[in-house]
């Protein structure tokens, strides 16, 4: 086999001439293009990371607004079970007051109503003794009995002041002397003299009936009067127990 070196001359330097142009019209704009593709990914990637971190950031941030938001409702539902409890509490414990309150009322209205019940039975006790010893009395009216009841009328006008004695017998003054039965003839006279001698005069009397008195002898005008008969001692009897219970 014979060699062309003439031929294979001219085939290396095609050779060479197409390397060349297929390294400046080929392979460099192939090697840019490959670059800015390699650079465009490599920026891609980049943002995919940022956008990757962002993401990873905002579903951290949610995370935590979402803990926050449980914990908020965690102490709101805690806030509103307490204080759902401080209006059971104070509920119970108004209602509790408000019995106890209730209870005290009706032991003090008990109470009164027992003093009541029970003071009625001591003033119907009184009464009763009172009407008792009054009826006893009654029988023990007489002469005897209205002498010293005289004797004590006598006494309580002399302890008077001068002036109302006057004007007891002060003319056309007047009183009457009241007895629990009618007097005889002679027990006014003696009552009439007596009573001038006490006053310092001669009174205007007029002699009366009360049965009311019970036993005694009064004396009842303008200008002065007394009480002097068992029916005003039981009266005082009746209040002093009264009174003292």
């Amino acid at each position: 086999m014979t060699i062309d070196y003439w031929t294979l001359g001219i085939q290396t330097v095609n050779v060479l001439i197409l390397i060349l142009l297929l390294r400046h019209f080929f392979w460099r704009p192939v090697a840019n293009i490959i670059a800015e593709r390699r650079t465009a990914a490599m920026n891609i990637l980049e943002q995919a990371e940022t956008k990757h971190a962002e993401a990873i950031s905002a579903l951290a941030e949610i995370e935590k607004t979402r803990a926050g938001f449980q914990k908020e409702r965690d102490a709101i539902l805690a806030a509103a079970h307490e204080s759902a409890e401080l209006m059971s509490t104070a509920r119970l414990e108004k209602a509790k007051n408000e019995a106890e309150a209730l209870d005290i009322t009706a032991q003090a209205e008990r109470e009164r109503n027992r003093k009541a019940a029970e003071r009625n039975q001591e003033e119907r006790a009184v009464s009763l003794a009172v009407d008792m010893a009054g009826r006893l009395a009654a029988r023990l009216d007489g002469p005897t009995v209205r002498a010293v009841f005289l004797d004590w009328l006598i006494a309580e006008i002399e302890t008077m002041p001068d002036s109302a004695r006057r004007a007891a017998t002060a003319e056309g003054a007047s009183f009457e002397a009241v007895s629990a039965s009618p007097l005889d003839a002679d027990e006014q006279v003696m009552i009439r003299q007596r009573l001038a001698t006490a006053l310092n005069g001669k009174p205007t009397i007029t002699f009366v009936t009360d049965p009311a008195m019970i036993a005694g002898l009064e004396v009842r005008g303008a200008h002065f009067s007394v009480r002097n008969s068992w029916q005003a001692d039981l009266d005082r009897i009746r209040e002093d127990m009264v009174r003292d219970d």
